[in-house]
């Protein structure tokens, strides 16, 4: 048996040709844990020990001992696995928390009798509960934490490629202007280059914004891939998204082969060519020409007011078999009679014409910038469809949201939500990277990689009935869109007029919808020619064509919210199923997130909006707790998702509090010579010092941690204060739902302007500059009283010392704001918000002075 050498933290060391159950490793026996990896073709069953041995500037550390031996037999290992998670450290340090909590809310209950102000103390109590609320649904939801691993060297040796199921790929688009062409097309190439049966593959572009550019893009990206693809396949290109392949640091070396350096030339010219054909048609305007396909289809077309236009870009017909997927362009009818639901309608009519052209039995969604980074993806969820041991358990497939080239520390926030799972696949999969990239085993754990991760919302929701439905990056299974439930044979039996009701008068939908919801096996006949159902497509496709069914409201995608994504994965939830989340290295999809705060902000806007719209429908998830089979504990997590924007109010009346007492010379936290100061001070430290650890344990900087903290504070007091009050205005009739697309930028900021705040004319950054210079005000003020103390007294319990730390606390939280009123041009606030800001700053000390001469 030959075993490999292993590079470790200390240098490269041997492994022993044997190894007991127990080892002794300079006198300490040590404990065994198993890993499974894949090199190629060939399984390598990892032995994994652990031994606390090197010390370190005094500090023990964890170093990994990997043995690998070379085996052919897989049939008995799973092709997917589920880790489960000790995080016990972080429940101590959480219920530490929650008790410091519940103690100060006993303090001010048996306090308030004694107190000379109370209106601060009520709405310290007040907010300090909802705080206490809030972290009970966070404990909750982290409480039990799991992650899902895929092996998909095992599935190709269990499934052969025949037995994999039909997917169609939706990518959707909606303005070439924020959403560039050529950022969609790299994403459709890399979704057309995966690893996976072209045969079983059709892409759907949906272009919301009836753009010829984003026509003929599409058909010139066709053309490119017919030579990108099997030079991906055929060299095994890892990135097959050529803006992302083709960079400075992927010149071939001299240890490659003449003709892959030949044929890689090639390629990069030739996308040059497709880059500079996009690039000229974005920069000329659009003229009618009767003899082209062009003008035909586009002449005298508005965006707004259109019939539905659906066309084959390419097909992959049986008998002429091509390594090119179908390849569909799709603008669906649109009026200004009717409404259009935004991203949800447009999904909906993704499902009905691919129902009608090719009835996939899987779905996969795709936002236009996120490209397939990983091209295993398909197979990685392949190992969790086939590996799924009861029905209920497969609901939906959710691959994390991730970015590339995001701003050093991210300075806007961008990648809170998804910075554990990112960072715990790159950690905890490293080594399956290693035989790719080396050749041989290349493993460093980081310390404790598990508890790491366990401290996030992802993981934990994972251990209930499963991940939040992202929007994007996700696999589904038709029938569940179409309504199924598990163990429910109702809808596999639906009778003609119930598929009428539920699904429109299109016979050939109903057909594959019946097909679909049956689970039949039979093929229905001539689904492999979508071009012979066009007309038949562009019938469902049309605005009127829900009108009287259960699209949007039972079926499809729901409307209701605009954030359609969580809301349609919440009900898929309610219904008794569950998701997967998993992760594999590289990472399956990335993304462009926001480069500049302005537009940080709208995206923040837009997600707290649509998530807090769910609390007003029937989807409520404390409703679907008592009339549906959504978990109680799966109902605190959602609610701690949906209510961001309620949040909003009790953290901004909390940075007010500060202020308002050092003016009118009240408090609103014990004195700093009673004991009860201890509690919020005890809460203080220990909450940031855990969030500290936390991050630095995932590698992130302290720049990054604080960052990310303080972002998080001036994201709730501005973007998510007004999805609050645009979401009362909708509910008493004021306002309509606004779909607010996200600048999607070609390439990263350069620069002076990387990373740099820059403002604009947004009413939603006000409150923040309200609040900022309100405790400035309250600043100055405390130092004008302490000017005035008589030291000779017993002053210190009476200057509001816990006032003082909490004002210069969001001080430096609105730090990015404090620069801004400083600055010119675009890296300064304007002056008309400066203005607004400061005319709301000068009434609120107006009535604190009024308030503290009463």
């Amino acid at each position: 048996m030959a075993y490999n050498k292993i590079r470790f933290l200390t240098g490269d060391l041997p492994l022993l040709p044997k190894f007991p159950n127990r080892i002794n490793h300079n006198g300490n026996l040590q404990k065994q844990q198993y890993f499974m990896l894949f090199h190629e073709h060939q399984l390598h069953h990892i032995l994994a020990t652990r031994t606390i041995h090197r010390l370190q500037k005094g500090h023990s550390f964890k170093l990994w001992y990997i043995m690998a031996k070379d085996t052919q037999d897989s049939t008995f290992l799973p092709i997917q696995e589920t880790i489960v998670h000790n995080n016990k450290t972080a429940r101590a340090i959480e219920l530490v928390i929650l008790a410091l909590l519940t103690s100060l809310l006993v303090y001010r209950v048996f306090s308030f009798k004694n107190q000379d102000h109370y209106l601060p103390w009520l709405v310290a109590f007040l907010c300090e509960l909802w705080f206490t609320f809030y972290w009970i649904l966070s404990v909750s939801t982290k409480w039990n934490q799991n992650t899902t691993i895929t092996y998909p060297e095992r599935l190709l040796k269990r499934v052969n490629e025949t037995e994999f199921p039909s997917v169609d790929i939706f990518v959707t688009t909606a303005d070439p202007i924020l959403e560039p062409s050529i950022i969609t097309m790299n994403t459709v190439l890399s979704l057309l280059a995966v690893d996976y049966p072209a045969g079983k593959l059709a892409l759907y572009l949906s272009d919301d914004g009836c753009s010829p550019l984003t026509y003929y893009s599409l058909v010139e990206t066709t053309k490119f891939a017919k030579l990108w693809i099997p030079f991906c396949k055929k060299y095994n290109v890892q990135v097959r998204a050529p803006f992302r392949y083709f960079t400075p640091e992927s010149i071939p070396s001299g240890d490659d082969s003449l003709d892959f350096q030949q044929e890689w030339k090639k390629m990069k010219n030739e996308y040059g060519d497709l880059y500079k054909k996009i690039d000229l048609a974005a920069q000329r305007p659009f003229t009618c020409e009767p003899n082209s396909d062009f003008g035909i289809i586009f002449c005298d077309v508005n965006r707004s007011d259109h019939p539905a236009i659906i066309k084959v870009i390419s097909e992959n017909k049986e008998d002429t078999p091509s390594d090119l997927p179908h390849v569909i362009y799709i603008s669906r009818e649109k009026s200004l009679k009717h409404p259009h639901y935004f991203k949800a309608g447009a999904m909906n009519v993704l499902a009905r014409v691919s129902g009608v052209m090719t009835n996939a039995p899987l779905m996969l969604n795709v936002d236009c910038d996120m490209y397939a980074n990983n091209p295993l993806v398909f197979l990685h969820a392949m190992c969790i469809y086939f590996g799924i041991k009861n029905e209920e358990d497969g609901g939906f497939i959710q691959f994390p949201q991730a970015f590339y080239d995001a701003l050093k520390d991210d300075p806007f926030g961008n990648q809170l939500v998804n910075l554990a799972v990112s960072i715990f696949t790159q950690s905890f999969c490293l080594l399956q990277q290693s035989f790719i990239c080396a050749k041989f085993l290349l493993i460093r754990f980081l310390k404790d990689v598990y508890k790491m991760f366990a401290s996030y919302i992802a993981n934990g929701l994972s251990s209930m009935q499963g991940t939040l439905y992202a929007g994007s990056n996700c696999f589904h299974q038709r029938k569940i869109i179409y309504g199924s439930s598990p163990g429910d044979i109702s809808t596999a039996k639906m009778v003609n007029e119930d598929l009428r009701n539920t699904f429109g008068e299109s016979i050939e939908l109903r057909e594959a919808a019946a097909h679909i919801l049956s689970g039949s096996d039979a093929k229905i006949e001539k689904r492999n020619n979508p071009s012979s159902f066009i007309e038949k497509a562009i019938h469902v496709a049309g605005c009127t064509y829900e009108y009287g069914t259960s699209w949007g409201k039972k079926v499809g995608w729901l409307y209701g919210a605009a954030t359609e994504d969580v809301l349609t994965g919440i009900n898929i939830h309610g219904r008794g199923w569950k998701s997967v989340l998993t992760s594999p290295v590289p990472l399956a999809f990335l993304g462009c997130a926001p480069t500049t705060y302005p537009s940080s902000l709208k995206q923040q806007k837009r997600w707290a909006n649509g998530l807090f719209e769910i609390l007003f429908t029937s989807n409520n998830p404390l409703l679907l707790t008592i009339k549906g089979k959504l978990w109680f504990r799966q109902a605190l997590g959602y609610l701690w998702v949906c209510m961001w924007a309620l949040r909003s109010i009790p953290e901004s009346c909390y940075a007010v509090l500060p202020a308002y007492c050092i003016i009118t010379n009240s408090n609103f936290l014990p004195k700093i010579n009673e004991p009860a100061f201890l509690i919020p001070m005890g809460i203080f430290v220990i909450y940031n010092l855990y969030v500290f650890w936390e991050f630095k344990s995932l590698g992130v900087s302290a720049r990054m941690w604080w960052n990310l903290q303080t972002m998080g504070r001036v994201n709730t007091i501005t973007a998510w204060l007004f999805s609050f009050i645009s979401v009362m205005l909708k509910l008493i009739g004021l306002s309509q739902t606004v779909f607010e697309l996200t600048q999607k930028e070609q390439s990263p900021n350069n620069g002076d302007d990387e990373g740099r705040f820059t403002y604009d004319k947004s009413p939603m950054i006000i409150p923040g500059v309200f609040i900022l210079l309100i405790n400035l005000t309250a600043l100055v003020n405390a130092m004008l009283r302490l000017l005035k103390v008589d030291f000779s007294e017993n002053w210190i319990g009476e200057l509001g010392v816990g006032e003082i730390i909490c004002s210069v606390w969001v001080t430096l939280c609105f730090g990015e704001f404090l620069k801004g009123l400083f600055r010119n041009g675009k890296y300064g606030i304007p002056f008309s918000t400066i203005w607004k800001s400061g005319a709301l700053a000068l009434f609120f000390v107006q009535i604190c002075r009024i308030k503290s001469q009463s």
